[in-house]
């Protein structure tokens, strides 16, 4: 390949939006010399590293938009410290065809036992697979709508949790909610009612909601349109951070 050509290709590539081929043509070009690849098969190496390429920077952009608290994944999760949930629910959910089907996913359970986790999991997931992520806790969505509530501003604000793909919230039923509070959580589920997923983790039973929301007619009306396309999964085990701060404890007791 000529200079006059190579160079010719980049600028080509460039106003084509195909950055990565600008950037390695050289090493395409070995690549394809050394494999004796035919015409065809060149253009498909190139096209398909283009698209992992873009892919991985969608991918990395949605990760940072999504505001998630931490980027783990299920296989960071210790299975066998909760015998009692079945791993295979928990992968049906990452296969997202709830998602697919703007369905939802509660992860039920007391404090410490990964609902986050596996919460954050699934949103990474959906990430990578091309969906619009947002990660809040119940409380800081609630906050920040009664703010834009009082400006005046509450229909722009609403949009911030209208239009993810996937709307991921964390830490139900750590705070109980007076009833505008709860009117303002209601408007957020209606109108994500089978136009987008919501992944929620709360340390309540949906028995215990109508204490959260202080008010059993909204907390029916809630439930009703959350559990009607919905995965639950209970996880009902010990606590990973007692574990953790117990081994701690321990190893400072063995020192001493």
């Amino acid at each position: 390949m000529s200079e006059l050509t190579g160079n010719r290709i980049r600028t080509t590539a460039g106003k084509l939006g195909l950055p990565h081929l600008a950037e390695t043509l050289n090493e395409f070009a070995h690549r394809a010399d050394e494999a004796k690849m035919g015409y065809l098969d060149f253009l498909d190496l190139v096209l398909s590293e283009e698209l992992a390429v873009r892919d991985d920077r969608r991918f990395r952009q949605g990760l940072r938009l999504s505001r998630l608290p931490h980027h783990k994944t299920l296989d960071e999760y210790d299975f066998s410290f909760q015998p009692e949930l079945d791993p295979r629910k928990v992968k049906d959910l990452a296969t997202l065809s709830f998602v697919e089907a703007k369905a939802n996913a509660a992860l039920l359970g007391p404090p410490g036992v990964g609902k986050t986790h596996i919460a954050v999991a699934l949103a990474v997931a959906a990430c990578r697979a091309g969906y619009s992520v947002y990660f809040t806790s119940l409380d800081d969505m609630v906050r920040n709508l009664k703010a834009a509530e009082a400006a005046g501003r509450l229909a722009n604000k609403l949009g911030t949790y209208l239009r993810p793909g996937v709307l991921v919230v964390d830490e139900v039923g750590y705070e109980i909610l007076e009833r505008g509070e709860a009117n303002l959580v209601f408007q957020v589920i209606s109108k994500r009612y089978e136009k987008g997923s919501i992944i929620l983790a709360s340390n309540k039973t949906f028995s215990e909601w109508r204490q959260v929301f202080g008010d059993e007619v909204l907390a029916t009306a809630i439930l009703n349109r959350l559990l009607h396309h919905c995965d639950v999964i209970s996880i009902n085990g010990p606590s990973y951070r007692l574990k953790n701060r117990l081994k701690a404890i321990e190893r400072d007791t063995d020192v001493a």
